[in-house]
Order: C-alpha cells, then structure tokens, then sequence
C-alpha cells in the first residue's frame, strides 16, 4: 500500500539540495525545488510515495541454451523475473501471449528469450518484431546485436532504410525490426517478394502494443490479421509475443488486436525504487484572459523552470509535454534559464525530441540522450515508449498525457537504475487536469483504462478488406478473421460498388492498382517544410495538422529556431519558410458545421433525452491571430482561403427542450452560453472515462439545431467512422456528466477561466460561456438521469430525426431520407463503401477537423478539437 507524506518546507540535514552537487533522492529533490516557495504560491497540492518493491526471481527453464545464457549473464542477467520466465514458457509452447507489466520491469527479455532460442534450433528461422517508434526499434536492435548470435543479423526495414539495403534485409536478416506502417505498406502488398521470410516465420513481435489504440489500432488489428492470413497460405503459424505496459484487461485486448486467443501474464516480478509522485497546479498571477477570466501560470513554464531547476542539480530528467511547439519551447526556455543563471555549459546539455525531425537528427539526438550526454530532454511521447534509458533521476509531465496507460508510462521512465526518483504532473490550465490535480484518487486509486479498438468500424473494415483482397483473394473461411457478419456485410456492399469482383475461387481486388489506405485515418500525405532562402528540408509535419499549423504567416519552430512560413501549398504538401524570431506566436481559427446522419439509441429522460449515433462534421480553417509571446495578447487576425475537410463520425448528443431550459433558469440570453460552457467541460472530462483525450474529440453547443429541434449539446469522435469515445460517454453518462458538474461547481474563479469551462481550442474565442447557467443546465440532465434510472429506464434503439435509419452491426452503412450535407464538390457524404474507393484512388476522403472551430450562426458554438492527439496537438507523437 502507497504511503502519504507531507512536503517537507527544507531538506534534511546534511544534504546538499544546490546545484552540481550529487543527485538527491526524490522526496528532497522536491523539498529542495520548492524550498523558499510562498506559502499563497504553493504549487503542490498532493504528494504520493511509491514504495520500494523487491524482485521475484527463478531459474531459466532447461530449454535455453548455454550460449544464450551465458549472452545474458554477461548482460548482468543473473535470474529472471518471474513474469519473463512465465512469458518465455508459454512462448516456447506455442501459445500466444501479451506481457503487461510496469515500466523497466524487463519485458523484453520475456520475447527476446524463447525466440532467439528457436532461431538458435532451427536456422531457417525468422523473426518480425514489430515497433510503434523509430526510437524504440533502434534500441531494440542495439540490445539484439549484444545478445544474438551473429547468425541473426537483425535490421531494420522502415522508412529510413536506404533503398539498396532492403534486398539484403529480405534475403538474410532473421530478425527483422520494422512498424505497423511499413508492414501494411511495404511487406504484405508484396508477399512474394517476403515468401522466404513468411514460410519461416516463427515469431511475430508487437512491442508496446497498448499504443495501438483507436482508429489506428482497429487498422493495426487488421494488418495484423491479414499477415497471419498469408503466412497460413505459406505453411506458416507464427506465435505472436506482446508487450504492453500496465492496462485493464490486456488478455482481452491482445485478442482483439491480434485476432486470436492470447494468454496474459501480468503479475509483475521486477523490483521497484521508491518514487515521490507530486500533483503540481501553477498559482493564478495577476494577470486576465479572455473576458477578463483569471489565468494560470502555464504548465508549459512551470515545466521549463521544473527542467533548469532538475539539470541544474545533475538529475537527469524527461520533461513530457503535449505538441512538438511545446517541446521545442519547453527546451528553449530552460536553455535560456540556465544561461541566466551563469550555466552556459549546463544550457548545452539540455535538447528536445518530437516527430518531425529528420533521421540522423534523431538518431543523434537518441545516441546523446542514452550515453548521457544530454542532461534534460523535452520531448512529446515519442520518447515514452520502450527506449532503455537507464539513470534517469526525474520526470516531468507537463499535462495530463490521456490516458492512465500513458501517465504511468511516463512516469516510469525515471529510476529506471534502481534509484528513488522524483515524478511532477504540471497539470494545465483545463477542467481535465484541474480535476486530476485535486482529485488524487482518479490519479492514483483507479485501475488503468483498457485499451479501446473497434475492428468491425466499417471505416477500418472496408478499407482492410480491399487491401487483403488485393494480397490474396478472400475466401469465405477468411471472413471470420476479419469479423465475421460485418465483414460479409462488408464483403457484399464493396462488390455492389464495383471495388470487388466475385468469382467461383473468391473475391479479388478490382481496383486499379493496390489499395491506397493510410491506416492513421487521414490519406494525407506528410507536409514538407523548406528554408525558402537555401533549399534545405527542415522536417515534416502530418499532412492532417497542416492546415492549422503550417498555413501561411504560421510560426514553425524546428530545434530552438524559428521560422514564418511564406506560402503553404495543399496540392504539393509543401510549406516554404523563412528564419524571423518575431516576438508573437500564431494560433489557427476555424469553422465548423454538424449534421445528424442517423440516431442508433435514445434515452428518453423526461424533459431531457441523450442519444448516439452518426454525424456529418464539415471543417474549414478560415483565419489566423497573432498573440503576444509571454501574455497571449491578440495582436491581429488575418484571413485564410483553404479548402473545407469533411468528417462522418459517431456522437453522443444531449436535447433539452423548453420545459428543462427553463428548470434551469436559464433565460434566451444566457442559453447559448450555458450550453457551450458545458459541453467545453464535458469534453474536457471525458478522457477520464474514456481512453482518449480532449484532442480526440470535438463538440457543438446550439440553443436551437436543425436537426433536433431543441437545445442541443453534441460530443463527437474526432475520426473517421468514430472510435468508440462517444459510445463510452454515451454508456457511462451519468458519471461523466457528474464529474463535469463537479470540476465546474469546485472551480475557484467567478465567471469561468481554462480550469473548468474555457477550452484551449475554442473556435468562437471561448464566448459566449456562461459557467453558473453550465451548473444549471448540468444539474437539470443529472436530476432526470437519476429519476430514469429509479425508473428502471434504459436506452432503446430509436430511428434519426428526418426518418433516417439507425447504423446496423452489419453493414454500419447510415441511410438517410433527410436533407444530407454536402462535400466541397456538391456530393453526397461519403459512407464507408464510397470512403474505400476514395482512399484505394488516393483521393482525401472523410478528413478530421482542425483545431478550434466556430460556428457562424451566433446562436450556435463549436469546438471542432484536433482529431488524433498526434496530430494538431502532436500529444502521440509517433515517429514513422
């Protein structure tokens, strides 16, 4: 059981807290940072001790190898954790399995054993590990080099690969490192090609694979699938080896991913150092924001000087925060810091790590980072996955990462050398991380979420099923595979729009050419950045951020330099820049409209009545602010002229009508308010609840739609075909909406600020908000929740607005007889049929909103929030 101790005001006796003397232990590393700290300034407001857990060990099993072991003894593996050797034996009998055990437990040791074992018996053998980040498959490849035999000769087949090495890589590698992406695009496509690697494949590896979550993961479910398909039509049976940090229920959704019973083994045997975990919120200042609201010191700062304050001790540390901008100024500001301070030396040692950069830069950045080198290192969740960086005294997580999953990923990155370590959550200035930071027991009394993915999302299905049927013609045995009922359904609405053609031996591909399917959901290609003045390529940014971050007159900062782009061109993906180090930042304003598709249930509470189902989101980035660095200041706005983008998602949405506005006292003045102020706490919220965050979601507040007639509040998943976010609020509504009414009732401020109803994305400049008629209106749905509920009333299935028919399980294609919205070029929506043909031509179909949004009509308020954290918000940055 964790232990709670108080803050101590000075560290003990004896010890050194200043700077460059030896690392002090966590809970003096944080008595020493905030020793001399105001009592009205005491950022702390809960401090956690993690207690010291000792290892559990025993023997390898006989089956391993003397030279193996010896390899590993020489690596200072004496025994084995429990958990590996479990892991490695149901391995080496053929059962699939998923290892779920904390950070640096040793995870993988549990693969690496039983499959270099079986290499070393049979030399035909091969090996697929597969890896969610360049980083982590380069680290992986460093520690098989020290413990393969030389007859291994692991290596990496992803996007960096030079073209000239790829034959060698086919032809002799028995470990093969690469990713989701490349085996989708790469490796199956062109199976004949792999056939003497997929005839003897023994092994398949997916390394953190709690990271394939979502849409992305419900695509990685199905390549996944699609590989053991075509290895059953080469002889071969791979057993799959899963490693996945600490999350609920990792049997069940290694099975889902995988598509195949697994086995979890999740009772961790590694020891632990002690850690002091601090929730940490920023004081208000004196300073206002929008409509006067009170603000926060940023966690972005707080971070920064945690970061300078941490390196200027010697502790090595990871500051994690949520965009690749925020790594990049994060490090600037502690660099500038310490060169205030007189450290100039130490200023060098500190760096950031985000996506975007080009690969010898990472590979540097990677290489400085393990040897040492590098003292401090902000950096986005690229870095939060797998990499062995041994040594690490202290974490920073500069806002809450998403997920519990994530949290304590990142946590435990620090103490990864059997030393105490020190955890901070800076929590931003949101309802979210307001929340967590006075509610410890959401943070350190709840279970991790599980992880969520939909493989019959027909958005996903669709698209996967023309892919497999372009590798192999499907059959009917393979449908099962691929989902049984919704697949056939599938199966028959894509031969009935031509992309399929149904012949006696099965379904082929009758497209031209290969599917073209980007399986993280946008089909936009990568926008290139360029130094107009030199030529020279700067880095990348996804092609689905672009429009909000690279548009003309944005600010892009690329390693502590920063550049204004001059032009953004959407048909070449480019974005051409100059140096300037203007003293304001830039922040994208949009547009967004919402249209009811169909409803699949309802849930009739009196007055008030919830329901979920399809959306149609039309997005438009229409303008951009300069703000003052430092205050955020609008300086100016200036229009922009790029194309619409159109989502169809899932939703849940709340009605009220006349009689539940006016229980809420809520006159027509003050309704539009009321209802946007509580759906940008919603949003917020949900995350809590929901393996996702704010960035995968968007929102639409209206006194009066015209789909439903009433005052509606909608929440929508921010990815084609939905993800399954908005079905989670839907099932756990009354929580949820219990602990937005809390956040905002508990808030300090008078009016609203970013801690309970200002949303840091807000198309409409977070106005009109009302936070008391929020209260109000949140209280009215709760009271006829909980009526509802004394009732026995549960949700049914109920038709759309306008005689639309609900979604069925099995085709998951909405119909609707009312007026539909229309693309940019005047057709229809896309269903999931018509969203296959588009991504097999190439074509960018279904595209996320960007972030912010507004809304035209001023009755009505938007929150279109960037779809995928990765993208607009670079929160999962997984570098590719």
């Amino acid at each position: 059981m964790a232990t709670l101790h108080q803050v101590r005001s000075a560290p003990p006796p004896g010890t050194d807290p200043g700077p460059g003397g030896a690392v002090l232990p966590g809970a003096d590393l944080l008595a020493a940072l905030l020793a001399g700290t105001p009592e009205e300034e005491q950022p702390v407001t809960h401090v956690h001790r993690m207690p010291v857990r000792e290892s559990r060990t025993q023997p390898w099993p006989e089956w391993v190898g003397a030279q193996l072991r010896e390899r590993l003894e020489t690596q200072g593996v004496q025994a084995p954790y429990r958990h590996q050797v479990e892991a490695a034996e149901l391995a080496h009998d053929g059962r699939h399995v998923v290892v779920a055990t904390g950070t640096a437990s040793g995870k993988s040791l549990a693969y690496q054993v039983p499959a270099l074992t079986r290499l070393a018996e049979d030399p035909r053998a091969c090996v697929l590990y597969l890896a969610p980040t360049k980083a982590l498959a380069r680290d992986q490849l460093a520690a098989l080099a020290d413990l393969a035999d030389p007859s291994v000769r692991p290596a990496a087949y992803d996007g960096d690969t030079p073209m000239e090495e790829r034959e060698w890589v086919r032809r002799h590698s028995r470990w093969i490192v690469t990713n989701p992406d490349m085996l989708h695009r790469g490796v199956l496509p062109a199976h004949q090609k792999w056939s003497s690697t997929l005839r003897r494949l023994a092994y398949v590896v997916v390394d953190e694979c709690h990271a394939y979550r979502g849409v992305f993961g419900s695509h990685v479910g199905h390549v996944l699938r699609r590989l053991r398909r075509i290895c059953r039509r080469y002889g071969a049976e791979p057993v799959f080896l899963l490693a996945s940090a600490t999350v609920a229920e990792p049997a069940e959704a290694a099975t889902r991913l995988v598509g195949a019973p697994v086995v979890a083994v999740t009772e961790d045997g590694s020891p632990r150092p002690g850690a002091t975990f601090a929730l940490w919120e920023p004081p208000l200042t004196e300073r206002t924001g929008e409509h006067g609201a009170p603000l926060r010191r940023s966690a972005a700062a707080d971070a920064a000087t945690l970061l300078a304050d941490l390196v200027e001790r010697n502790a090595r540390t990871l500051a994690f925060v949520r965009s690749r901008r925020s790594a990049e100024s994060v490090a600037d500001q502690a660099r500038h810091i310490l060169r205030d301070r007189g450290r100039a030396e130490l200023a060098r040692r500190v760096d950031s790590y985000r996506g975007g950069y080009l690969p010898e830069e990472r590979r540097e950045l990677e290489r400085a980072l393990s040897s040492g080198e590098l003292l401090g290192v902000a950096t986005t969740n690229a870095l939060e996955l797998g990499i062995d960086i041994a040594g690490l005294d202290a974490v920073v997580l500069a806002g809450y990462p998403g997920t519990l999953a994530s949290l304590w990923q990142q946590a435990g990155r620090a103490g990864r050398a059997q030393r105490e370590s020190l955890v901070v959550f800076v929590a931003r200035d949101d309802p979210l991380d307001h929340y967590l930071a006075h509610h410890p027991r959401a943070v350190f009394g709840r279970p991790v979420e599980a992880t969520v993915t939909d493989p019959t999302n027909p958005y996903v299905l669709g698209p996967q099923l023309c892919c497999a049927a372009a590798e192999l013609p499907l059959v009917p045995a393979d449908l099962p595979d691929f989902g049984g009922p919704p697949a056939e359904a599938q199966v028959a609405e894509l031969v009935a729009t031509g992309l399929l053609r149904r012949r006696p031996t099965g379904w082929y591909w009758a497209g031209r050419g290969r599917p073209d399917v980007d399986i993280r959901g946008s089909g936009l290609e990568p926008v290139t950045i360029i130094e107009g003045a030199t030529g020279r390529l700067l880095g990348t940014v996804d092609g689905d951020a672009a429009h909000a971050t690279v548009h003309t007159g944005a600010l892009y900062v690329h390693r502590g330099e920063t550049y204004v782009v001059d032009e953004f061109c959407v048909e070449d993906a480019t974005a051409v820049v100059h140096p300037e180090s203007p003293e304001w930042t830039t922040v994208a304003r949009d547009v967004t409209d919402l249209a009811v598709v169909s409803t699949d249930r309802s849930w009739r509470l009196g007055t008030v009545t919830a329901h979920t189902g399809v959306v149609d989101v039309t997005n438009q980035v229409v303008a951009y602010q300069r703000r003052r660095l430092g205050t955020g200041e609008v300086l100016a706005e200036f229009p922009l002229d790029l194309p619409p983008r159109q989502l169809r998602t899932r939703a849940v949405w709340l009605t009220l009508d006349e009689q539940a506005v006016a229980r809420a006292e809520v006159d027509e003045i003050a309704l539009p308010g009321s209802l946007h102020a509580a759906e940008h706490a919603a949003i917020g919220i949900l995350p809590l609840l929901a393996t996702c965050d704010r960035w995968d979601l968007g929102g639409v507040s209206t006194a009066l739609h015209p789909d439903t007639g009433a005052a509606t509040i909608v929440v929508y998943d921010g990815h084609p075909g939905g993800a399954g976010f908005a079905e989670r609020g839907f099932a756990v509504l009354r929580r949820w909406l219990q602990a937005t009414r809390a956040t905002v009732a508990s808030c300090e401020c008078e009016s609203g600020c970013p801690s309970c109803v200002q949303s840091p994305k807000c198309g409409n400049g977070n106005d009109p908000l009302d936070k008391g008629g929020a209260v109000r209106v949140l209280d009215v749905v709760l009271d006829e929740l909980a009526a509802a509920e004394e009732r026995g009333q549960q949700p049914a299935a109920d038709p759309a607005p306008g005689g639309a028919e609900a979604v069925t399980p099995t085709s998951g294609v909405p119909s609707s007889s009312a007026p539909e919205e229309r693309r940019a070029d005047g057709a229809p929506p896309a269903g999931p049929a018509e969203a296959a043909q588009a991504r097999a031509a190439g074509r960018a179909q279904d595209q996320e909103p960007t972030v912010d949004a507004e809304e035209p009509a001023p009755a009505a308020t938007t929150d279109a929030d960037t779809p995928p954290a990765s993208r607009a918000a670079g929160g999962n940055d997984l570098v590719f």
